[in-house]
């Protein structure tokens, strides 16, 4: 990071953001790159090992890593503002260049009350023209976007589609055709979401398909059973039941 040293809570107001690795409750993965030559194809994005691939990276510089993980219980963490807003303000930490780009747009849009009248944020439209523009920035390391559970995102909140517009900039961000970008969504393969991403992918995963998926959800359910105090006191069919009808009924979950 540069000297900079500023609040962007004008542009962002009352942003909370996570970047903790992405889950794997998903039942699909996608996994779009759009530069396939020479590309390590990083399709389990949830795969710890992958993600400390790319953090040792970070270190050097050769990569950027972002993070959002979809929430509808947060309203930060459901929506495209809560996105762009995350996607910012993670990025502007992790390059020099990035930085000030983000300080210039905070400058061009914090209040100015000389100026007559107040700005309190930047629009939606504005914050996204903002992330555009850092990532066609050339020379710059390869960026991973994680979006994690876009299902969470609902699909209206009164007059608003936050699920639509998130998967707007998705397609917005892919039809820049930004050769150093990568960017994975997870999430449920709902009926709004398929259309939008599976022409987009490069890959496509299904966990539900996935036998490492079935055999991970077995264990942990067997962990627990066999471990829970309660259950040790069942007759050892029992226990094979609830695990036999816990992992079916799982669905690859």
């Amino acid at each position: 990071m540069g000297n900079v040293s500023i609040s962007y809570r004008c542009l962002f107001p009352k942003l909370m953001f996570t970047s903790s690795a992405a889950g794997a409750g998903k039942s699909v993965i996608w996994y779009v790159s759009l530069s396939i030559v020479r590309v390590r194809r990083l399709i389990l994005f949830s795969s710890s090992a992958t993600i400390d691939d790319i953090r040792t990276l970070q270190k050097y510089g050769l990569a950027s890593l972002a993070f959002f993980y979809c929430d509808f219980r947060d309203g930060q963490k459901k929506d495209r503002r809560g996105l762009l807003s995350s996607l910012l303000i993670q990025l502007g930490e992790q390059s020099d260049a990035y930085s000030a780009i983000l300080s210039e747009f905070y400058e061009d849009h914090r209040p100015r009350p000389r100026r007559g009248f107040e700005q309190p944020y930047a629009s939606d439209s504005e914050l996204a023209d903002c992330l555009k523009d850092m990532l066609k920035l050339p020379g710059q390391a390869t960026v991973h976007i994680v979006i994690d559970a876009l299902d969470e995102c609902p699909v209206t909140t009164g007059s608003q589609f936050p699920r639509e517009e998130v998967l707007e900039i998705v397609e917005d961000l892919v039809n820049l055709q930004i050769p150093n970008l990568r960017i994975c969504v997870t999430s449920r393969p709902e009926a709004d979401i398929l259309p939008v991403l599976e022409p987009l992918a490069f890959r496509s995963v299904s966990l539900h398909g996935e036998d490492g998926q079935v055999h991970d959800i077995s264990e942990y359910v067997k962990s627990f059973v066999h471990n829970d105090r309660e259950m040790r006191r069942w007759k050892a069919t029992d226990k094979q039941l609830v695990i036999e009808v816990l992992t079916k009924k799982a669905d690859g979950m």
